[in-house]
């Protein structure tokens, strides 16, 4: 299959090079020429504007940064240009209603929102979760592609639906990562192992998927980031937007979500301290000092 890819960021990069593995002709872009030059050692055919990588694509892939972004990309470069057979996927995490407004722009085209979970590693290892929103039909031809570079690709509704499903997942995923490192630096103020306190909670109520896998304390649990001094991972600024996008569609659902709002509040905090490149569990540090 002839697929068109554009962005090739931390994620898109190994998105991409999992499509060709999967034996599919990507010709892919991205701004940065470091980011073409790996594409095009994983496998890709580089292209030399976003227009030219999707201009013969069966299915079009996007993995851009913000949803102003994505909006400008396909009302410039994709709609009109790509095949109308095409199928259009989204994979950037953006707002919902950005999400449905391109997809209205998209008329004529079968199109899927569909952000991902599972991080830098998930998306090198092919092992992405996928929330996919979008009508049926275009379901059943966006799921073998996604299933190429992903281990779960799950139908969360209509247009939106999987940016919905990923904004709310994140929001739980910050949360309990924030009361995660509160507990663990509270364990250890009261004179705890750490080890022990994780032995003890991980087969306890307090068991979550931000402790059993992706402790935020170095040696204690499976590899994490906080083994490599919370470098790599998933970025506490990453955290923060998709956090912001949370609580932005609660106002506008007229939804309260307080520890999401708070959540909000302490990663703002530890970015504008300087620390947003960090892994997001670097919060932690926040609860040390």
């Amino acid at each position: 299959m002839r697929i068109g890819f554009v962005g090739l960021g931390n994620m898109g990069s190994g998105m991409a090079a999992n499509l060709v593995k999967a034996g599919h002709a990507v010709r892919a872009f991205d701004l940065s020429d470091a980011a073409r030059a790996r594409a095009g050692e994983a496998g890709c055919m580089v292209a030399d504007s976003a227009r030219a990588a999707v201009a013969e694509a069966d299915v079009v892939v996007t993995m851009l940064p913000n949803g102003a972004i994505v909006e400008r990309v396909y009302a410039d470069d994709i709609v009109g240009v790509s095949p109308p057979a095409a199928l259009l996927v989204d994979c950037s995490t953006i707002d919902v209603a950005t999400a449905r407004r391109v997809a209205e722009s998209a008329q004529g085209y079968a199109m899927v929102d569909a952000p991902v979970s599972g991080g830098i590693a998930a998306a090198n290892a092919g092992t992405l979760t996928f929330m996919v929103g979008g009508d049926g039909a275009a379901f059943a031809r966006a799921e073998p592609v996604l299933a190429a570079m992903g281990k779960a690709v799950i139908h969360a509704g209509g247009s939106g639906a999987g940016q919905a499903a990923k904004i709310c997942n994140n929001m739980i995923l910050g949360a309990t990562m924030v009361a995660t490192c509160e507990a663990f630096a509270l364990a250890e103020r009261l004179g705890l192992d750490l080890r022990t306190f994780y032995d003890i909670s991980s087969k306890a109520s307090g068991q979550s998927w931000s402790m059993t896998s992706y402790c935020p304390v170095a040696g204690v649990g499976p590899v994490s980031p906080a083994d490599r001094d919370f470098t790599g991972g998933f970025a506490a600024a990453l955290m923060l937007k998709d956090l912001r996008l949370a609580t932005e569609a609660a106002a506008a659902a007229g939804a309260e979500v307080p520890m999401g709002a708070r959540a909000a509040e302490l990663y703002a905090a530890f970015a504008e301290a300087g620390h947003g490149g960090l892994d997001f569990s670097a919060i932690i540090r926040t609860f040390q000092q």
